[in-house]
């Protein structure tokens, strides 16, 4: 099995410009040293969406899609890496070599080959089923009764598996291979102890489950009969991986060029109602709760998600579980809203009986992310007293400090300051005693109705975001991102006072320092340091330092690409994220000075400043710790130099 030489790529994205690939395909307008368009991965009328010739790196503000000129390609084109690798070679007159992967890989890369073969072929199969068995009539009379067409079924791939132990098995596992291939990819069932095979979907209609590259990943199945469970998906697999998939994604994406939202329902069919109707943004989890991988594939395609939910007391606290997920991946530009639908209604029949514009109105009044947080805090308190909105805070506050930084963050933070009176450094004490919502709590006995009801969260005038503005992107120097380089830092800092001025983590910013400057990496040669901590922040700065020292030409796009090569598509995106996020609004003002050189933003300081707050961090941990299992239990069974040894790393003496 080959492989694209990293050498080869790195080639290519010195001699491909980003302009050029992007402006061939979205009309980019010059403004100042970057280009600016309307964004083609989500509609909007102001541009969001920026490239930058220096750093050969797009990203969009509004929608949060960022990368370089392959990943691009991938995105607009909807095409693999491969294949947009191809594409920037043509454009380039060059041919792409291939060198040879290791074994275990290339084996790797076999066996995920045959199981999309296989896959494949399973869905083709369930299809002809539907359309040819002779026992397809009950099948064919529940889709019917759905009100679903044949045209709906053809775009989704539905199926149908007859009644039987080994139909699939009969037709698909003609050889050792096929079989033991159908057993990886979790068709088939082979019970513990035996040799016997049999087929794992039975007499169920069948709904395939698509990658984003409309690959068959698996697959879930609606029983007809009176077995259980009702609906029953795939098992994990080396190619499925439900903690990470939407059903219904790959779909959404195909019947939309921008897509507008994304509408987050509970089962298959109420996607394929919804798209039976017109409504073709709807996607499911598979059998999980909607959690932050979820939420981080969906952003990548649109800017808003609306979760769907029944408006009972269930129904609350899994909008709760879908709240605390969405607010780590809360970037500014980006928009969360939860509809509650009426009690024992769900968006399959509601869609039916009041039809697909009334049901688009109710997606449009659906409750913003930050009404429902406060509301779900507030929920059996009286915050009109003092001890009502201390209890606020306390609930609020940890909640809030989960949000990237960012705009978003600092106004919601204003927001709790003005409903409960406190000052910003107040509520930032309340953040390490998180106290969980109502609603998230399972009831103990039949309880009353909710104290904030849904007619009250949703209403009779739509919600209509305002759209972002600013000051130009030159104007924005990297500093506003950035926290202040005192001479002595003060033990205790004080809160900041100036708006917009953001404090990101060192750990962070030291990653997003060495995106902008790549040659910085010289000040620390030593990552095997890094490389060896527990947090995966750090360990992500190790590799970076690594990569840096051992390439030095590397700049963002090169570090992009092998990010992707070597550690996957969601890492490189975390990595993208990082360097838009934090970076390129300031990419022209990186160096100028505020008032003169004397005061010009030092980012060589900056990052030996936050590498040593990294050790300090560290240090402080690991005093921390020896000082708790001093105080433990355990302490009164060490000898008397185990405890000195313990004394002396609690109080940050160094060993002789």
């Amino acid at each position: 099995m080959s492989r694209i030489p990293q050498s080869f790529i790195d080639e290519l994205l010195d001699r491909v410009d980003i302009v050029e690939v992007v402006d061939h395909r979205v009309k980019l307008k010059k403004t100042g040293k970057n280009y600016a368009a309307c964004c083609p991965f989500h509609d909007e009328k102001t541009p969001s969406f920026t490239v930058s010739p220096d750093k050969q790196f797009y990203y969009c503000f509004g929608c949060g899609a960022s990368g370089n000129a392959v990943g691009f390609i991938m995105d607009y084109e909807r095409i693999a890496f491969p294949e947009a690798v191809e594409q920037l070679a043509h454009l380039c007159g060059l041919d792409v070599p291939k060198e040879e992967a290791t074994p275990a890989s290339s084996r790797q890369e076999r066996l995920r080959k045959r199981l999309y073969e296989l896959l494949e072929k399973a869905c083709d199969y369930y299809a002809d089923q539907l359309r040819h068995h002779p026992g397809r009539a009950k099948a064919v009379d529940y889709l019917k009764g759905r009100g679903l067409d044949g045209r709906i079924a053809r775009d989704y791939g539905i199926g149908y598996a007859p009644p039987g132990w080994d139909n699939l098995l009969k037709a698909l596992g003609t050889s050792a291979e096929e079989r033991d291939g159908l057993l990886t990819a979790g068709m088939l069932i082979q019970p513990e102890g035996s040799d016997r095979l049999y087929d794992r979907f039975r007499y169920r209609i069948m709904f395939p489950i698509r990658d984003t590259r409309g690959r068959v990943i698996g697959f879930g199945g609606r029983v007809l009969g009176d077995d259980k469970p009702k609906y029953l998906n795939s098992p994990e697999t080396p190619v499925f991986h439900k903690g990470q998939e939407l059903y219904g994604l790959h779909e959404a994406r195909l019947a939309y060029r921008n897509l507008p939202r994304l509408l987050v329902v509970e089962g298959y069919m109420d996607v394929v109602s919804l798209a039976q109707f017109g409504i073709r943004y709807g996607v499911a989890t598979l059998g999980t709760a909607c959690g932050e991988e979820h939420l981080q594939r969906a952003f990548r395609y649109t800017s808003e998600v609306v979760f769907c939910f029944d408006g009972d007391s269930a129904g609350r606290r899994a909008a709760t579980r879908a709240l605390e997920s969405a607010l780590p991946a809360m970037t500014d530009g980006r928009q969360v809203k939860f509809l509650f639908l009426p009690e024992g209604e769900d968006p399959d029949t509601l869609v039916r009986q009041i039809g697909p514009d009334k049901f688009e109105n109710l997606i449009n009044m659906a409750v913003p992310l930050e009404d429902y947080l406060f509301d779900a805090a507030a929920e059996g308190i009286n915050i009109r007293t003092m001890e009502g909105r201390a209890h606020l805070s306390k609930r609020a506050a940890p909640l809030l400090a989960q949000l990237p930084k960012g705009v978003f963050k600092e106004l919601m933070f204003d927001a709790l300051a003005n409903r409960t009176g406190l000052n910003r450094a107040t509520l930032e004490e309340l953040v390490d005693t998180p106290e969980p919502l109502p609603s998230h709590r399972a009831p103990e006995a039949p309880e009353a109705a909710a104290t904030v009801k849904v007619s009250e969260l949703q209403p009779e005038l739509s919600y209509t975001p305002e759209e972002a503005s600013g000051p130009p992107l030159e104007e924005i120097p990297l500093s506003a991102y950035d926290e202040p380089e005192p001479d002595a830092e003060p033990a205790e800092r004080p809160a900041p006072t100036v708006p917009g001025r953001y404090l990101m983590p060192p750990e962070h910013k030291a990653i997003a320092l060495l995106l902008a400057e790549p040659e910085l990496a010289r000040q620390e040669p030593e990552h095997d340091f890094w490389l060896n901590q527990d947090s995966l922040e750090l360990r992500r700065l190790g590799r970076l330092l690594k990569l840096l020292n051992e390439r030095p030409h590397y700049q963002l796009p090169h570090i992009l690409g092998h990010w992707r090569a070597n550690y996957g598509e969601a890492e490189c995106d975390l990595l993208a994220a990082i360097a838009g996020n934090d970076l390129l609004r300031a990419a022209a003002s990186l160096s100028k000075a505020e008032q003169g050189d004397e005061h010009a933003y030092k980012p060589a300081a900056a990052l030996q400043s936050s590498l040593r707050k990294v050790r300090e961090q560290l240090d402080r941990q690991r005093r921390g710790r020896a000082m708790a299992r001093l105080k433990s239990p355990e302490a009164q069974h060490l000898s008397r130099e185990e405890k000195s040894a313990l004394y002396a790393e609690a109080i940050g003496k160094r060993p002789e």
